[in-house]
């Protein structure tokens, strides 16, 4: 079994300017840059016959490059919080893009998490994180913005349990976005 999900990564220029909301946070375990991604769909534990039928089908996306941007912070687990994360401002390409993916869970007759789809980069786990200290963090960079950067690919992930509770993301395959040739 292979634990996949469909992701964009998160061009070093926009990592950059990340790495300094790390900070001082009670229960925080920060992720590395290395783990940084735009999360399109976690497809779940899927078995090797299906992982391949699945990266095929990823790979006939026609979808043009999308345009990352960060626009504040935030958090999940509203009174309880369990990660904190920089928001992705939603746009069209995004979004229609991130439908294509979990359509093709669906064609596969993987479950989906009913969460809604909210773009975003997780930059910590939390474990009995203070409330308070959250919003605080929160009300410190919700003015975090970033200038617009063009990603042109996307990829399907493989999640395996690494050392010291920190997963490892491996791409097992790559996908190109392009403007649809006329």
């Amino acid at each position: 079994m292979h634990r996949l999900f469909a992701a964009l990564p998160v061009p070093d220029t926009l990592a950059e300017r990340l790495l300094p909301l790390s900070t001082d946070l009670h229960g925080a375990r920060w992720r590395r840059r290395e783990h940084y991604h735009v999360t399109l769909c976690f497809y779940g534990k899927v078995d090797g016959e299906i992982a391949h039928e699945l990266a095929d089908a990823l790979g006939k996306i026609a979808a043009p490059p999308i345009e990352l941007e960060v626009s504040g912070v935030g958090w999940f687990g509203r009174r309880e919080p369990r990660a904190l994360y920089a928001r992705i401002a939603e746009n069209e390409a995004l979004s229609k893009l991130g439908k294509e993916c979990r359509k093709l869970a669906r064609t596969f007759s993987l479950k989906l998490d009913q969460d809604p789809f909210i773009p975003h980069i997780t930059l910590a786990y939390c474990k009995q994180s203070p409330l308070e200290d959250v919003r605080t963090w929160s009300e410190d960079f919700q003015i975090l913005k970033s200038e617009p950067i063009l990603v042109d690919q996307f990829h399907l992930y493989e999640s395996f349990t690494g050392q010291g509770r920190q997963s490892q993301y491996v791409p097992q395959a790559d996908f190109d976005l392009r403007l649809p040739a006329y």
